[in-house]
């Protein structure tokens, strides 16, 4: 039988715990000991700080670099007290190294911990060892400073392995070089102990927060999706059971109805035939917007959208439809963004349904102006005309129209004339760079 085990498998679990935690270790306090990382400012906007007069509400950020910058002041102070007036460079040496390093965990705090570390024998030997062994007493303050700031800047993994190495150092210093010597690292351990646990907790209080937080976000948008995906697809089902229900009558009725008269004349047949044609279009077009209303990953069919190179056969349809249109361009014909025909062909489309609508009998006039800036659009019409009654409206064609024109940042007029007609003007800006080649 063959060994399949590599060498990783086939160590012990507690090997592998080991090298893990080696291997965290390394990450925490090697890879990135040199790393720049300087302290950021607060957020002015939220917690405490909303309360802060807004003329120093600014400065407030800094607040964590003034914290850092008292506790220097602090441990420069405890080594002006230690060197009780001598000076000298050994003096000078003594008392600035600690503030220093307290202040160097503002922007490489990793390395501020191996300095306070390193430092701890050469400033021991300077005081003379008065203030017990290893840790003189400025070195004291400065140590637990440092392993407060860089725990609070970093994650709680780190504030354990510095623990654990400032632990092992102090016990090798006073093997190899304190006998004989009382020690204070045992104070020192359970003062930084107690600083770290602080830090620890704040930290994982905040986080916690944080994530919480997060989910209440993630559950609030998630119950908006759903509550506005029940509403899209209620309107769809009314859509469906109302419009689609009422299209397909009228299809299978002018389907039928030259069959209902004994020898039909040819423009009745061919009329039925164009009603047949435009419901059917209607319930094409309609079962692909509820498609579309009905779930968001819904992809819809590519089936070409209409461009102004349709507009002769929009106008065929209209006059098939009773309606006197005349259609003129002017300027020189170009392709147009695939946005922006769609949107002229709609804005032209519901211009001639509303004259078909609200003004029977009219004769309506559509230009269409390619100039350099852009697409120009005038639909006008003139008053209704014969016995039939215009159907009433809610106006929501206009209003279509214009968030059309609104969304491609153009502008858009919609008004009475003054022989009792009406008239549509659209422009929707072109840029050459838009324009496709």
């Amino acid at each position: 039988m063959t060994d399949t085990r590599t060498s990783d498998t086939s160590r012990s679990p507690e090997y592998r715990l080991a090298q893990v935690a080696v291997g965290g270790l390394r990450q925490e306090l090697f890879d990135d000991a040199f790393a720049y990382r300087p302290l950021p400012r607060l957020d002015t906007g939220g917690g405490g700080l909303r309360f802060v007069p807004r003329r120093i509400r600014p400065y407030t950020g800094y607040f964590p670099h003034a914290v850092v910058a008292g506790l220097a002041l602090i441990v420069l102070t405890i080594g002006l007290e230690r060197v009780d007036g001598a000076q000298g460079p050994a003096s000078a040496l003594y008392v600035l190294a600690s503030p220093v390093i307290v202040l160097m965990t503002l922007i490489r705090p990793v390395l501020a911990f191996w300095a306070s570390l390193a430092s701890v024998p050469f400033l021991g030997v300077l005081s003379g060892f008065a203030d017990g062994w290893p840790w003189a007493a400025n070195v004291f303050a400065a140590h637990v400073v440092v392993l407060a700031v860089t725990a609070a800047r970093t994650r709680p993994r780190t504030a354990g392995w510095m623990w654990v190495v400032t632990a092992g150092y102090a016990l090798l210093a006073e093997m190899l070089l304190g006998v004989g010597r009382s020690s204070n690292t045992l104070p020192l351990l359970f003062t930084s102990a107690l600083a770290l646990l602080a830090v620890t907790v704040v930290q994982v209080r905040r986080e916690a927060r944080r994530e919480v937080t997060a989910e209440r976000t993630v559950t609030a948008e998630e119950r908006s999706k759903r509550t506005v995906l029940e509403e899209r697809t209620t309107i769809a089902r009314e859509l469906h059971d109302v419009v689609a229900h009422h299209m397909s009558v009228v299809a299978i009725q002018a389907e039928a109805a030259p069959y209902r008269v004994e020898n039909p004349p040819p423009e009745l047949e061919q009329a039925f035939r164009t009603i047949r044609e435009n419901a059917v279009a209607a319930l094409t077009e309609l079962r692909r917007i509820l498609g579309v209303v009905r779930a968001e990953d819904y992809e819809a069919p590519d089936a070409p959208q209409p461009t102004l190179a349709d507009l002769d056969a929009l106008v065929e349809n209209v006059r098939s439809a009773g309606l006197g249109v005349e259609k003129t361009v002017t300027g020189a014909v170009r392709e147009l963004p695939q946005g922006v025909e769609l949107s002229a062909y709609r804005i032209v489309q519901e211009a001639l349904s509303n004259v078909l609508r609200h003004a029977p009998g009219a004769v309506a006039k559509v230009e269409v102006s390619h100039v350099l800036g852009g697409l120009g659009l005038r639909i006008v019409n003139g008053p209704p005309r014969g016995t039939v009654k215009p159907s009433p409206g809610a106006g929501h064609g206009i209003t279509g129209m214009r968030e059309r024109v609104t969304m491609l940042g153009g502008e858009m007029t919609a008004e009475p004339t003054a022989d009792g007609g009406y008239e549509v003007t659209a422009f929707v800006p072109v840029s050459r760079e838009e324009a496709p080649e």
